[in-house]
């Protein structure tokens, strides 16, 4: 539940730093998956601020599925070589290490790879969301056998314990983005005067606030809902997919109704809600976007 005040309160600033990637998926990786040995000399840093690290797990194909990662980790001696490439790593740019979902022989294996490793080499990508994305390029990238985190074809389970808190982590930042949206266009509403009268005072945009703030109240109690059945350890398998995918299209809507309240000016620099608006749409494919996640639901539901 901590966790998810701060996340809310990141995602009404916007905040552009590397938390989510270190602390949250990484560190939630590292907490599944890692030996005592890494654990003791990685999250005392990451908790300190002193280390920042990056998941690297999709792929050009773009799925959420384990038959996407197909980045090759190929034995030699006690190492292995990495050779591929990884899209959309959050941060990967600024981090110290990453964690690489590769496929060895028994399958996707989790491997600790230094940033600065030769033959890595990290491009950043331009996204309408702004958030720090970039592509990764793995070129017979060398690692210890020690640097694997969990054991040898054990990565995809590892990474599913984790993507269940990380995803309500991002849904919480999302929210917090919501409720952020609907303060400024409130604001908006009051100061903006057409016809002599601010139009926060005409119907069509009351039924635009109300339909807003409902989208957002329906969404946090839920979310609520679902942080407390994963802190009481219970299976909230079906809870944070219905809560992602819901997320993803309130926060759109959300903000659309914003920038149309705004008008033009919502969709400009000078505003932050064109902001909003925008990462909106690229959180939406942040561990799972909404057909995966219905999907998720109704394999869970036996539909």
């Amino acid at each position: 539940m901590e966790m998810t005040i701060i996340m809310e309160e990141m995602g009404k600033k916007a905040f552009p730093g590397p938390f989510f990637s270190t602390v949250i998926l990484c560190g939630l990786v590292l907490l599944e998956g890692g030996s005592d040995k890494q654990k003791k000399a990685l999250l005392p840093k990451i908790a300190a601020g002193k280390k920042i690290m990056a998941l690297a797990q999709y792929e050009e194909e773009a799925s959420y599925l384990e038959t996407g990662i197909q980045l090759s980790a190929r034995v030699e001696g006690a190492d292995y070589i990495l050779n591929g490439k990884k899209m959309f790593v959050p941060d990967a740019n600024i981090a110290d290490e990453i964690i690489v979902a590769a496929r060895t022989s028994e399958g996707v294996t989790l491997f600790l790879v230094d940033a600065k490793t030769p033959g890595v080499s990290i491009r950043k990508m331009g996204t309408i969301g702004k958030d720090n994305n970039c592509v990764v390029t793995f070129d017979n990238v060398k690692v210890s056998g020690d640097a694997m985190v969990g054991e040898s074809g054990k990565g995809w389970h590892i990474l599913e314990q984790a993507a269940p808190k990380a995803t309500v982590a991002k849904c919480a930042e999302m929210l917090g983005g919501c409720e952020e949206s609907i303060a400024m266009t409130t604001a908006y509403a009051k100061e903006r005067v057409q016809y002599s009268t601010p139009i926060g005072g005409f119907q069509a945009i009351q039924h635009y606030m109300a339909d807003m703030r409902v989208a957002y109240d329906t969404s946090i109690y839920y979310l609520h809902k679902v942080v407390w059945m994963l802190d009481e350890g219970m299976d909230a398998t079906k809870e944070v997919s219905a809560l992602k995918a819901q997320v993803n299209e309130q926060y759109k809507f959300i903000t659309e109704r914003a920038v149309q309240i705004h008008g033009g000016i919502g969709t400009t620099r000078e505003f932050n809600i064109g902001l909003f608006y925008r990462r909106a749409k690229a959180f939406e494919y942040i561990l799972g976007d909404t057909a995966y996640h219905h999907d998720k639901l109704a394999d869970a539901l036996g539909m």
